[in-house]
Parts: C-alpha cells; sequence; structure tokens
C-alpha cells in the first residue's frame, strides 16, 4: 500500500507509475486526491468546531462560578449545537475514510529506478544465462512431458481431471517420489543458506490475503471456503508473511529468512497461447517459498541474494536456466523490482536445441514497505525511537511442477526413461532412473500399455 502522504506530495510519479505498469492511464490519482481534499477539509472543520466546543467549554465553567445561569444556559444550547454538527460530520469523516481506505488497495507499487520500462513480457530484460556450458546431448525428438508420464504411468491427468477437473492431476510411483525428493532437496539447499523452515496454515483469512496483495485485485483467482473468511492458500508468502502482522522487530532481529513448502491453489487458466497441456499451468502445485524481512536500506542487496539462493536450486540439478528482469508492465501488482529465473527446457514437439522454451520456476521480488504497510510490520531502529515499516521479499526457492518437466524432458533417454539428478538420488534410495511400472486396469489392454 502506498501512504497517502506520497500520493499527495507525488501525484504525477504515482500517474506515471501506473501508465508505466499499464494499469490504466493514471485517473485513479485523481479520484483518490478529490477524495482525500474533501476528507481534509471536512476533517479541517471538525478540528475547528472542537476547538470551539473546548472554548465554550471553559465559558461555561467561567460562568457557573460567577453564577451566571443566564449566559451558562446560552453557552450550554451553543455547546450542544457544535455536538450535533460534529456528530454528522464525523459520520461524513468516517464514510471518506472508508472510501481512502479501499481506493489505497487499487494502487500498485512503485516500480524502482532500475526497472526497464515496457509495457508487457516483450520489454523484459535477460541478465545472465547458466548451465549451457556443458549440457547433456538432447536427443533429436523430445518426448513432451505430458506423453512420457503416461508412458511411465508417472503423471495421471485424466484420473485428476475425474476427479477434481481439468487443471488437477496425480502423481504416481517413481513421479511422486521424485516431487518428494525435490522438496526435501530444496529444503536442505536453503537451510544450509541461513533459513529457517516453517509448516504454516493452508487456509488463509481475507485480511491476510489483503496484506500481502492478492486482495482485491486477485479475488477471483482464488478458491474460497464457502461460508467462512477463508481461503485455500494461493503461496506460501502469504501465511509466511501475515505471521508477523501488526509485530515489531528490532534491528538484531533482521534479517529474518524464513522457508515454507506448501501446495497452492489458484484458479488462473492461463494467458493465450500459454502450454496448456500437462503440468506447466495447473491449479494445485507445490512449492517452496522463501520470506525475507530486512531492514530497508539493505533490501536490494538482499534482493540480489534471493536471487542466487533461490539458482542454486538449479545448479545443483544441473539445469541451464536464465535469469531476467520484469519490466514495468510486467511487474506484479505488489512487487518494486521482479528478477523472474527462467529453467529451460527441450522444445515440446522436438527440435534444435536453440528452440527449447523457457519456464519460469521463480519470481524473485522486493516489496519494499508495499506489504509491511498493508500488514502492519515494523521495526524500531532505536530501543525507545519511532517505528519504520521493514521491507519483505520473497521468492520461489522454486515451484515444483515445471522443475518436474524440465527435468523429464531433460534428463530423458533414448529409451524412453529419465535419469535422475544425481544431488536427488540420496533422497530416492540410490535410484539412477524413472523407468515407470506397471498401468493397472482394463482399460490398459488393447492401449500397448499392458499385455
Amino acid at each position: 500500500m502506498l501512504a497517502r502522504q506520497y500520493i499527495r506530495e507525488n501525484p504525477e510519479v504515482v500517474r506515471i507509475a501506473v501508465k508505466n505498469r499499464n494499469m490504466g492511464d493514471g485517473s485513479i490519482v485523481d479520484r483518490f486526491l478529490e477524495i482525500d481534499e474533501k476528507w481534509r477539509n471536512i476533517k479541517a472543520q471538525c478540528d475547528d468546531l472542537r476547538h470551539e466546543r473546548n472554548k465554550i467549554s471553559a465559558l461555561v465553567g467561567e460562568l457557573k462560578s460567577k453564577g451566571d445561569d443566564r449566559g451558562m444556559k446560552g453557552a450550554i444550547i451553543e455547546s450542544g449545537e457544535i455536538k450535533t454538527k460534529l456528530e454528522k460530520l464525523g459520520g461524513d469523516v468516517g464514510m471518506l475514510e472508508n472510501d481512502l481506505e479501499k481506493i489505497l488497495l487499487e494502487f500498485p507499487n512503485i516500480p524502482h529506478e532500475s526497472v526497464p520500462l515496457g509495457l508487457d513480457s516483450s520489454g523484459n530484460i535477460e541478465i545472465r544465462q547458466d548451465g549451457f556450458e556443458n549440457m547433456r546431448k538432447i536427443l533429436d525428438k523430445t518426448v513432451p512431458h505430458y506423453d512420457l508420464g503416461v508412458e511411465l504411468n508417472i503423471i495421471d491427468e485424466e484420473r485428476g481431471a475425474k476427479i477434481s477437473g481439468a487443471g488437477f492431476y496425480f502423481l504416481k510411483g517413481d513421479g511422486a517420489r521424485l516431487e518428494r525428493a525435490l522438496i526435501s532437496f530444496m529444503l536442505d539447499v536453503h537451510r544450509d543458506q541461513g533459513y529457517t523452515e516453517i509448516i504454516p496454515p493452508i487456509l488463509v483469512s481475507s485480511e491476510s490475503m489483503k496484506g500481502t496483495g492478492q486482495f482485491p485485485k486477485f479475488i477471483n483467482d482464488a478458491y474460497k471456503v464457502e461460508g467462512e473468511d477463508l481461503w485455500l492458500c494461493p503461496t506460501a508468502e502469504v501465511p509466511v508473511t501475515n505471521m508477523y502482522s501488526d509485530e515489531i522487530f528490532l534491528p538484531e532481529d533482521l534479517p529474518v529468512k524464513h522457508q515454507a513448502y506448501t501446495p497452492n491453489f489458484r484458479k488462473e487458466a492461463g494467458e493465450h497461447g500459454t502450454e496448456t497441456r500437462g503440468i506447466v499451468r495447473v491449479h494445485q502445485f507445490n512449492k517452496v517459498e522463501l520470506v525475507n524481512f530486512c531492514h530497508p536500506e539493505m533490501s536490494y542487496s538482499q534482493l540480489e541474494s534471493l536471487v542466487e539462493e533461490a539458482e542454486e536450486v538449479l545448479k545443483q540439478l544441473q539445469l541451464p536456466y536464465r535469469v531476467i528482469s520484469l519490466c514495468t508492465g510486467d511487474l506484479t501488482f505488489s512487487s518494486a523490482k521482479t528478477y523472474d529465473i527462467e529453467v529451460w527446457a527441450p522444445p515440446s514437439e522436438g527440435g534444435r536445441v536453440k528452440d527449447g522454451r523457457w519456464l519460469e520456476v521463480s519470481s524473485a521480488s522486493n516489496f519494499e514497505e508495499f506489504q509491511s504497510r498493508r500488514a502492519g510490520i515494523r521495526y524500531r531502529p532505536e530501543r525507545h525511537g519511532s517505528t519504520e515499516y521493514i521491507h519483505t521479499l520473497n521468492a520461489s526457492g522454486l515451484a515444483l511442477p515445471r522443475v518436474m518437466v524440465a527435468i523429464m524432458e531433460y534428463y530423458q533417454n533414448e529409451d524412453g526413461s529419465v535419469d535422475i539428478p544425481s544431488v536427488l538420488r540420496p533422497y530416492m534410495g540410490g535410484l539412477e532412473k524413472i523407468k515407470g511400472s506397471e498401468v493397472l486396469g482394463e482399460n490398459a489392454i488393447g492401449s500397448g500399455l499392458r499385455n
């Protein structure tokens, strides 16, 4: 959330930021200023009336001590009239205050000055690539993960859809083992980086969703629990950030680094042109999330460290990837600056290596005080000094489905098996390859999957 005073003092900066983020023409600034001016004018009237009432109260005391009943009665009547005016104006102030709070929730964060200018993803800038120097040999024709998952009997979208609808799936056998191994591996990597592991609630309140910026903008992407003010967690960012809402850190506490594995639930169906087959974009997926709380002066150096901490997972998995800086028009609503980490996967229908595709597995963002102002998370620079809003950051460390896709396609062999990255083998009892398992049921007979 932006501070009211900041918008009042920098209306043109905010207007340009809204336009650069491709979130409207900036007229929201005019709406805010209009409401804010009314609020301040009526507030000033209330202050003047309270001052006048205090003077009359003092006068009543003087008149009473003098025995001036007639004068005292007139003063009391006048005081009553002022009280009536104050009650009406107070109601107006309350309504305008509510309007201001609502409109403030509609303002996106202000992009940092280092964020490239652009209206959509075409304006993003590649920062670096890694892992291409010692790539393994890629098959001339790679079987897409959604077909390979059926052949190996480790991904079952058909039964997932039968149970829950499109966008849900089962992982089975060594596929389930592989994802569980990845989760444990990621948590171990980040623990060595100084992260404290958190197991948070999966159901979160509307207030918590508002605190991190999911609400009100993305309310239609969330799954609601009927009859309750509870929502299925869209990302561990929500519960882990809000666990410190309305609390105050001390300087010696910072930085605070938490990690959490959770299932995540989102209704988003995907943009036009994105992959719709397989598990690249689904409604339920697992993710390890990294959340940082730090001193404002350190937040941008902390962001660079956060990106490197998320990258380390891909380095150890020996998967090629790149880091890009999102432009103003591609930033998330709450972010001041974001780096995306994209893992490389072979082309889905075979082809040349250069035709491979990029799959986002992490967005590392600095929200500055945008979230902490909403959630009331502060720190006290000096033991008896005033408090200030802390800076919050987070990154996926990493999102599991697309890492699974990259492993299945990048580590695929001619015989249809999948090599398990060496760092994951200890988590899978020494297993080196996924070779699949027998398909169950009569439907497999005649399909070629079972004799």
